[in-house]
C-alpha cells in the first residue's frame, strides 16, 4: 500500500515538473483549445440535454478561465495578447451564429426601439395593446415576454440606446453587435486600468475568456453590457481626475440598470454637494422626454416585477429566506430586511467614501466589495445581473469575484431540467461560496498578521 501511494505521488510530482517545463504560452494555448472545444459543443448540448448541460459546460469553462488567468501572467505579454484577443473574438463570433438560448429580453429591446421610432412613449402601452397592432411583425413581436401584462421596465438611457440601434436595423443580430460594441469599450477600459495599476495587461483574459459575458452578451444580448460600459467609463474618468464627469457617466449607467449605483461611493467625497446635484440633474433630464405618462415611467418595476421576482414577498432574498428557515416567516420581515440591507450598504458606502487611500487599486477594490455586497443582499435570480462584477474579475482577481461570476451561471435555468435544483439550493451554493471566500480571505489575513507580529516580537 505504501509503495502504491509513493508511486502515485511520484507520478503527480513528475507531471507537475513536466508542466513547469512547458512554456506558459503553450499551456495558455492548450487551455484555449479546450475552451474552444467546450464552447463548440455547448449549443448542441443545450439543445439535446437542456439547461443542466449548459450549466455544466459553462462552469467548466469558467474554471478554465481561472487557470488561463494564472498562466497569462507568466506568458510573454505581446504574444499572449494576440492569443487572448483572437480567441475571445472568435468565441463571440461563434455564439452569434445561434439565437438567444436562455432569455428573450432582446426582443423587448427591439420592440421598444420601434415603438419610440413611431413617436409613441414606450411606457404607455403593453406590446399586445391594440394601439400598437400596426407595429406587430412575425420576427420580433411573437417572442416578446409579458407582451400582454407589462409595459417596458427599462430606464430612459436604455430606451435611447434601443432607439438608436434599431434605426440601424431592427434585428437580433444588429442589437447584439451593438452590445458587443459596448463590451469592446469595457475591455479597453479594463486594459487601461490594469496599466495604471501596473498589473499584467494579460489579465484581461479573465474577462475575454469568461463564459458569463460570452453567453450573456454575445448570445443572449443583455443590455447590462451598456450598463457595464458606462459604469467603467465613468469610473475611469473619475479616477483619472474628472470626478463630476465620471459621476454623470455613472448616473447614465444607473439609468440602464440600477445595480451600478453602488459605484458612486467610490468616487464621492462626504460633504461634496456638487456631485449629488449633478447626478439628480442628469437623472431628471433623462426622464424628461418620457414624463407624459407620469409615474408610468417606472414601468413594470412598480406594477409587478418586484412581485414576480419574489422580492416583495421576500421569497428570493437569500439571506431573508435563510432567516425564515430558522425562525419562520413574520409579518413585516421583508420591510425590516430592506431597511437593514439599505443601512448596511449605506454604512459601507460612507466608509468607502471616507477612505483616505484614493489610489486606483484601492478605489477599485472598495467598489468591487460594494458591488459584491449589493449582489449578496439583493440576490438576483438571473445570471446576467452578475455581469456588473465581470470586469473586476480581471481588475481585482479575488476568489470572491470568481465564485460569484462563475456561480451566477447556476441561475441559467428555464425549469426544464431532467434534474432540477430549487433556486434556494443554487443560491445557497452561489452566495454560500461568496461568504466562504470572504471568510478564507479574512482567516489568511489574520494568520499573516499573527505571523508578522510574532516575527517582530
Amino acid at each position: 500500500m505504501t509503495s502504491m501511494s509513493e508511486n502515485i505521488s511520484g507520478q503527480f510530482g513528475r507531471l507537475g515538473r513536466a508542466a513547469n517545463n512547458v512554456h506558459p504560452l503553450h499551456l495558455l494555448a492548450g487551455i484555449g483549445a479546450v475552451l474552444v472545444g467546450l464552447t463548440l459543443v455547448t449549443p448542441f448540448a443545450f439543445e439535446a440535454y437542456g439547461d443542466n448541460a449548459f450549466i455544466a459546460l459553462t462552469i467548466a469553462a469558467g474554471l478554465l478561465a481561472i487557470v488561463a488567468t494564472r498562466l497569462s501572467e507568466r506568458a510573454p505579454p505581446d504574444r499572449a495578447l494576440w492569443l487572448i484577443f483572437g480567441l475571445g473574438i472568435a468565441l463571440r463570433i461563434y455564439v452569434l451564429l445561434f439565437g438567444p438560448f436562455l432569455s428573450s429580453d432582446i426582443y423587448r429591446y427591439i420592440w421598444d426601439g420601434g415603438v419610440q421610432a413611431a413617436g409613441i412613449n414606450p411606457y404607455r402601452y403593453f406590446p399586445a395593446d391594440e394601439a400598437l397592432a400596426f407595429l406587430r411583425d412575425g420576427a420580433i413581436f411573437p417572442h416578446i415576454n409579458r407582451a400582454d401584462t407589462a409595459v417596458t421596465i427599462y430606464p430612459p438611457v436604455a430606451q435611447l440606446f434601443f432607439l438608436i440601434v434599431t434605426r440601424i436595423g431592427e434585428s437580433v443580430t444588429v442589437m447584439r453587435l451593438a452590445l458587443l460594441g459596448c463590451e469592446a469599450v469595457t475591455v479597453t477600459l479594463i486594459v487601461l486600468l490594469l496599466r495604471r495599476m501596473n498589473r499584467p495587461v494579460t489579465r484581461v483574459v479573465a474577462y475575454l475568456w469568461h463564459p458569463l459575458p460570452l453567453w450573456e452578451i454575445a448570445n443572449s444580448g443583455h443590455i447590462d453590457a451598456l450598463m457595464v460600459a458606462l459604469m467603467m467609463l465613468g469610473l475611469f474618468t473619475a479616477l483619472t481626475g474628472h470626478a463630476l464627469r465620471g459621476a454623470v457617466l455613472i448616473a447614465l449607467s444607473v439609468l440602464v440598470k440600477p445595480f451600478a449605483a453602488a459605484v458612486f461611493a467610490g468616487i464621492w467625497r462626504p460633504w461634496d454637494l456638487k456631485m449629488p446635484l449633478v447626478v439628480i440633474a442628469t437623472v431628471s433630464l433623462c426622464y424628461l422626454p418620457y414624463l407624459s405618462v407620469g409615474w408610468g415611467v417606472l414601468g413594470f418595476l412598480t406594477k409587478g416585477y418586484l412581485t414576480e421576482e419574489g422580492v416583495s414577498a421576500g421569497n428570493d432574498l437569500w439571506l431573508l429566506s435563510l432567516w425564515r428557515l430558522v425562525f419562520g416567516e413574520h409579518q413585516g420581515d421583508v420591510a425590516a430586511y430592506v431597511v437593514m440591507a439599505a443601512l448596511v450598504l449605506l454604512l459601507r458606502g460612507v466608509s468607502v467614501a471616507r477612505n483616505s487611500d484614493r489610489t486606483v487599486a484601492s478605489a477599485l477594490g472598495d467598489i468591487n466589495m460594494l458591488l459584491l455586497l449589493t449582489l449578496l443582499l439583493v440576490s438576483p435570480n438571473y445570471p446576467w445581473y452578475f455581469l456588473v462584477i465581470a470586469p473586476f474579475v480581471a481588475l481585482c482577481g479575488t476568489s470572491a469575484n470568481w465564485v460569484v461570476s462563475i456561480g451566477g451561471l447556476l441561475l441559467s435555468e428555464q425549469l426544464d431540467w431532467d434534474f432540477y435544483l430549487p433556486r434556494m439550493v443554487t443560491k445557497s451554493i452561489l452566495f454560500g461560496g461568496l461568504l466562504l471566500a470572504w471568510a478564507l480571505v479574512a482567516w489568511k489575513t489574520r494568520m499573516q498578521r499573527t505571523a508578522e507580529t510574532g516575527l517582530s516580537s
